[in-house]
This record gives C-alpha cells, structure tokens and sequence, in this order.
C-alpha cells in the first residue's frame, strides 16, 4: 500500500478539480504555478508529498501545448519532491486524434504524449473516453481509461425513449453509438460520412436506419468544430425525423463550433465537464446541458488509492 493520498490540480479546470476534491471529502494540494515573462513555466509544490500517493489532474484544452508542458513540470516536482506514486489525471486526453500514421512523416503524437508522461515521472494514467481505444497500448505503464456512458445514459433515460432511435455520424462513431444504444434499449442508424482531406469537415451521402418520425439521438465521443453534427442534423431532418439531439463526452467546441452548432438547430445537446467551455460559448447554444464527471473520477481515484478494479465502474 502507497502512503497519503493527495490530490493537486493545475490551471486548465480548476473548477473540475475541486469538484472531484470535493467528492472525495479532501482539500486539493498546494502548488504554485507562475508563467513568467519569457513564456517558461514554473511549478512549486508547497507542502510534503513524501511517500504519498498522488494524482494530478489537468485536462486538455487551449492553450493546449501550456497546459500538457504544465502537467510534465509538475509531475516531475511531484517525482523529485519524493511521491511515491504519480497518477495523470487526463479527463481529455492531449493530441487523442493523432492516434495513427495516416500520412508518411507524420507524428503519432497521441504516443509522444504517452512517452512524455512516463518520463516526466508518472507512474499511472487515468482519463476519460480516448479518441481511440489503441491509446491504451501507446503506454509501458498502466492506463485506464473511464467512460461517460453512465452519466450520459442516465441523463437520456429521464426522457421518453418510446420513439428514440441512437444515430451514429458515421461508421467510424458506429461502435460507440451501437454502446449507447444497447445501454439504452434503442434501435440505431448510422450515417453514411466521408472525409476526403484534413479540412475538418465531411459531407454525408446517405443513411442507414429507420429514422422517420422518430426522436434521433446522435451519441459521439467529442465535438470539435460541429461540422459532424451539423451534417448529421442537416441529413436527418431530410429523412423526416421530429427530434434532433445530440450527446458527447467531449466538448472541445473549437473554430467554427460556436456557428455550426447554432445553425444545426439541436433540441436538445449534452456534453460533460471535461473541458471547461467558457460562458460566451455555453450562453451563446440553445439547450446546452453540461454534465458532471467530478463523482466519477472522484471514485476512481479511490479505487486506485485502494487497489479496486476501475471497470467494475463501467458494469454498476
């Protein structure tokens, strides 16, 4: 068994933060974090973490290059300053979508990230619905990987399912979609969307499903620039459908997202806290509901601290 646990955030969501040290009944650690004029950053833990077990939590989000570099500099005060284990705490996991070689000469970058937190000094990872399973297998230390299925079935099923039908935005998003859809009882499409370049956007050419009539929801793991989901609304809505909603784990809400979103015209759209979305964005979207994963990480750190299976958490 490790000694105290202890629990320090850095500066990418520190509302997030508080709210699993709250969940767990405990006081968020002491650091202080200056970013001085020359762009270096800084990282001082101001109390004893010899001996202890700790979990840093920092998310990804803009600026996202700082706050990956943030987490590297603290994890390695933690691992000099004598922790005796280090867990990264990644409710959004930094560069998820350069998870393959898809281009000659390109980075991986999603396992450069991998690299990086393991030689900064961390022992564990421990983040939230990755872009790609394969992540998993970028680490040569243990990484487990929670998902906001719960938290979202549970948000859906305090509606009326009884003309619901899930909607993937296309085959790639089939086999989380086809995960919500089992969870809920519901039947499911998928969209039929081609991507042909790194412009960020697809078009979609037809559907697969029976969605007239019916309340569609549109499960994803994260929204970027909304492109996916406006297409989705767009080809939906040709097939007759009376509801649009959307729900997401991730919202990264970037570019155009803002516009897109608010042309897609969504009933109703659900994402969780794992990246803080600022009050021009959140006040600016119809119908936006953000849900809470503080209680989830919470428990998961627990069952770390306490040597307890993390999936036993996605079968409750």
């Amino acid at each position: 068994m490790f000694g105290e646990m202890k629990v320090f955030s850095g500066s990418s969501h520190p509302t997030l933060a508080l709210g699993i040290a709250s969940h767990i009944g405990m006081q968020l650690g002491k650091s202080r974090i200056t970013r001085f004029s020359n762009e270096n950053i800084k990282v001082k833990i101001d109390e004893n973490v010899r001996e202890s077990d700790v979990f840093v939590i920092q998310t990804s989000c803009p600026p996202v290059s700082d706050n990956l570099v943030e987490m590297l500099i603290m994890i390695d005060a933690l691992k000099f300053a004598s922790a005796a284990r280090i867990t990264a705490v990644l409710p959004y996991y930094p560069y998820a979508r350069s998870d393959k070689k898809d281009e000659a000469r390109i980075s991986i970058t999603a396992r450069l990230v991998a690299d990086l937190l393991q030689t900064a000094g961390a022992d564990r990872v421990l983040a939230m619905t990755l872009h790609a399973p394969q992540i998993l297998g970028f680490f040569r230390i243990p990484a487990d990987q929670l998902l906001a299925t719960p938290v979202l079935v549970n948000h859906f099923r305090n509606s009326d399912l009884s003309n619901s039908v899930v909607v993937a935005t296309d085959a790639g998003a089939g086999k989380i979609a086809g995960h919500f859809a089992k969870r809920l009882g519901l039947p499911m499409a998928i969209i039929d969307k081609r991507r042909v370049d790194d412009s960020e956007s697809a078009r979609s050419t037809a559907l697969i499903g029976e969605v007239a009539d019916k309340d569609c929801i549109i499960f994803d793991d994260e929204i970027a620039t909304g492109g996916s989901i406006k297409e989705a609304a767009r080809i939906l809505r040709g097939f007759g459908v009376r509801r649009v909603r959307v729900g997401a784990t991730h919202a990264v809400f970037s570019g155009t997202a803002l516009t897109r979103l608010q042309e897609a015209d969504l009933d109703e759209l659900v994402v969780t806290d794992t990246i803080p979305i600022p009050p021009a964005i959140s006040n600016a979207i119809p119908n936006l509901k953000v849900l809470s994963t503080a209680s989830m990480f919470g428990d998961a750190i627990l069952r770390i601290h306490g040597g307890r299976s993390i999936s036993e958490m996605m079968e409750e």
